[in-house]
C-alpha cells in the first residue's frame, strides 16, 4: 500500500487571531482561525494544525474555546500545541475537540512528558515539534549535515518559540523522542522559517532518516514545487504550510493536482 502525503495548513495563533511572521518575527494579523480552518477544509486540506504561539496561563481559555469552535465545524484532523506541559493539558486540548497534542519546550525541558503523554492518550495522539537552527561550532554529539552549498553544520534545537539555544543536537533529540513514544515529529527550521525560499531540506532528509516515525517539513514554502521538494528530496511524509494558504497564494487542491501530476500519491 502507497501511503499518501499530507498537505497541513498551519494557523499560527495569538490572542485568537491567526498571525504570520518571518524567521519567527513580524507577526501580522491573518484572519480567523476557525474561518481559516473551515476554508482549508473544504479545499481538501489533511489535517490542520493551531499552534497558541504565545501560549500562557491567560491565554488557555483563548485556545481552549477556539478547538472547541473549530472541532464543531471541521471534518479533518486537528493538532493543537503551545503551552502544554502535563498530561492535565493534554487532556484539556483532547477533550475540547482536538485529535493530537504537540509538544516543544516543554517535552525538552522534561521529556518524561512524552512517555506519560503517550502512556495516557496513545502515540498517535504525541506530536513531538521540533524548532532548529544551524550551528557552525563543533558539535558535543559529533555528527555534521552538509547543506546544499557544501558547508558542513549541525542543528540546534531551539524552544521558547526560537528565543533559547539549547545545545542539544536535533538528530540526537528527535531519537529520544521516537524512543520516549512521540508518534510524529514536526520539525520546522528557524532558516527558512517565513521566508519562502523553500524547506530546510538538509535536515528534513537527515531527521528522516534517523527515525521510523512520520516527519511534517514546515518552514519556507514559496512555491508549488517546494513542497514537492519537501517529500522527495527532504523525505517528508507531509508538508506544512501558512502564509501562501493563509493569503490566498495557492489552495491546497491546488498544492495536491500539482503534486500528483508530478506522480506524488495524494488523497484528493
Amino acid at each position: 500500500m502507497v501511503l499518501t502525503k499530507r498537505i497541513i495548513p498551519c494557523l499560527d495563533i495569538k490572542d485568537g487571531r491567526v498571525v504570520k511572521g518571518t524567521n519567527f518575527l513580524g507577526l501580522r494579523d491573518a484572519g480567523d482561525p476557525v474561518e481559516l480552518a473551515a476554508r482549508y477544509n473544504e479545499q481538501g486540506a489533511d489535517e490542520v494544525v493551531f499552534l497558541d504561539i504565545t501560549a500562557s496561563k491567560e491565554g488557555r481559555g483563548t485556545i481552549v474555546e477556539v478547538i472547541e469552535r473549530a472541532a464543531d465545524q471541521l471534518f479533518l484532523p486537528l493538532t493543537v500545541g503551545g503551552g502544554i506541559r502535563t498530561t492535565d493539558d493534554i487532556r484539556l486540548i483532547l477533550r475540547a475537540g482536538a485529535d493530537k497534542v504537540s509538544v516543544n519546550t516543554s517535552a525538552v525541558e522534561r521529556p518524561e512528558l512524552i512517555a506519560e503523554g503517550a502512556n495516557a492518550f496513545g502515540t498517535q495522539c504525541i506530536v513531538i515539534a521540533m524548532d532548529v537552527r544551524r550551528n557552525f561550532t563543533p558539535n558535543p554529539e559529533g555528527t555534521t549535515i552538509v547543506l546544499g552549498d557544501g558547508r558542513s553544520c549541525w542543528y540546534e534545537v531551539v524552544t521558547y518559540g526560537g528565543r533559547r539555544p539549547t545545545g542539544i543536537d536535533a538528530i540526537a533529540w528527535v531519537r529520544e523522542a521516537e524512543e520516549r513514544g512521540a508518534g510524529e515529529v514536526l520539525l520546522t527550521s528557524m532558516e527558512t522559517d517565513g521566508t519562502r525560499d523553500g524547506f530546510d531540506l538538509a535536515i528534513t532528509a537527515a531527521v528522516s532518516d534517523a527515525v521510523g516515525i512520520p516527519v511534517i517539513a514546515s518552514g519556507g514554502v514559496g512555491t508549488l514545487e517546494h513542497f514537492y521538494d519537501g517529500f522527495v528530496t527532504g523525505k517528508a511524509d507531509a508538508a506544512l504550510a501558512a502564509s501562501v494558504f493563509h493569503y490566498g497564494e495557492m489552495t491546497v487542491s491546488e498544492v495536491k493536482e500539482y503534486l500528483a501530476g508530478r506522480g506524488i500519491p495524494v488523497r484528493p
